[in-house]
């Protein structure tokens, strides 16, 4: 039996491709668990034109990830924490405040997005934001004494 493979099946193909299967395995493994549908000309075509609407979605988000890059340029995050006489805080920095910050900024940036080892002196640190595979930029984390 021909199916099209909705998503990837390890040891059978990925997603998008016709493959030829035994009967049993399709109805009794592919289908059920929305793996795969019988190949037609209908299924086909379906699946094609959801392909091009993820594409599209992902060329969109894409454009607003980076959109959120350039309007980041030249912001610096400021936090200002209680430390001691050796510029030790009291606790410590980390990717969820930057987030919280930027959000207060009005800038939504996931925390997972960020990368930053925790911050526990106060001086100027870096933040790196990761959007995608080529999208990152260093973002400046300024941390005063109260």
């Amino acid at each position: 039996m021909k199916v099209l493979l909705k998503q990837d099946v390890k040891d059978l193909g990925k997603a998008g491709k016709i493959v030829n299967v035994k009967n049993g395995y399709a109805r009794n493994f592919l289908f059920p668990r929305s793996l795969a549908v019988e190949a037609s000309d209908k299924n086909e075509k379906a699946l094609a034109h959801l392909n091009k609407m993820a594409e599209i979605k992902a060329k969109k988000a894409l454009g607003e990830r980076k959109h959120l890059l350039d309007k980041l340029e030249g912001v610096t995050v400021t936090f200002k924490m209680s430390a001691s006489d050796a510029d030790k805080l009291f606790g410590s920095v980390v990717a969820n405040d930057v987030s919280k910050k930027l959000s207060e900024m009005g800038y939504e940036v996931d925390k997972r997005d960020i990368e930053l080892e925790p911050i526990k002196m106060v001086g100027q640190h870096q933040a790196k934001i990761v959007l995608g595979e080529e999208l990152s930029m260093d973002l400046p984390v300024n941390v005063e004494r109260l």
